[in-house]
């Protein structure tokens, strides 16, 4: 079946989000007496949400007791940071100029909350070219579950086997390959020395946007 749409992870895929992110954790450490922690320390994690960020903040677990009133101290005030500096990744807008001037649609599918995603992607200024935008609440069970990606095919009127989901986790992927759709990593993005691509099954993995967008050339002719 031809590709007709290529989506897209959000944090650490498309957009270099990572310093908001990791702002609004040193901001809540300062709020708990504790110094900024550097922002390499903190880039790895930022792919893994507040999930991954209070662990390497606080050494927190979604099971621990103090963990969701973190997390909503947390998301508030990333509330007030998470548009400061975002930016796509170098090479990325080449990417999505190619695949509009192909003909093709893109869209996002993220576990990031909507309350974030929908803002961010107006601040990107790619809110009204994305062919669907699809956040962590949008569905009942957010990635690694395909359903996110099963509603932006729907959102998006194409097949999945029609589609290639690009994703810097492995939780990408296996929410990619669930759904039935060809899977690419993005080794770009906010992967730590733990991670394992090689293993986690997808079909292709690219070290840069430049060659994300070799690639999508050679195999769509675009």
């Amino acid at each position: 079946m031809t590709t007709t749409t290529v989506l897209f992870d959000l944090d650490g895929t498309l957009a270099d989000t990572a310093p908001d992110l990791g702002l609004a954790l040193n901001m809540q450490r300062a709020r708990h007496g504790l110094p900024p922690l550097p922002q390499e320390i903190i880039r790895p994690h930022a792919s893994h949400g507040s999930r991954g960020l209070l662990g390497i903040g606080f050494k927190l677990a979604p099971e621990d007791a103090a963990f969701p009133a973190m997390r909503n101290e947390y998301l508030a005030l990333y509330d007030q940071v998470f548009t400061h500096a975002p930016c796509l990744f170098p090479g990325m807008d080449e990417v999505l100029k190619a695949l509009h001037a192909a003909g093709m649609q893109w869209g996002v599918v993220t576990n990031k909350p909507a309350r974030f995603t929908d803002r961010l992607m107006q601040a990107l200024g790619l809110a009204e070219t994305a062919a669907c935008i699809i956040s962590g609440d949008s569905t009942a069970r957010a990635k690694p579950h395909p359903d996110g990606l099963l509603l932006a095919c729907e959102l998006a009127n194409c097949a999945p086997q029609s589609c290639i989901y690009i994703g810097d986790a492995e939780r990408d992927i296996i929410a990619g390959n669930a759904a039935g759709m060809r899977t690419v990593v993005a080794r770009w993005g906010y992967l730590d020395e733990h991670d394992t691509p090689e293993n986690w099954g997808a079909d292709w993995m690219v070290d840069t946007p430049s060659q994300l967008l070799a690639y999508l050339r050679e195999i769509f002719s675009i």
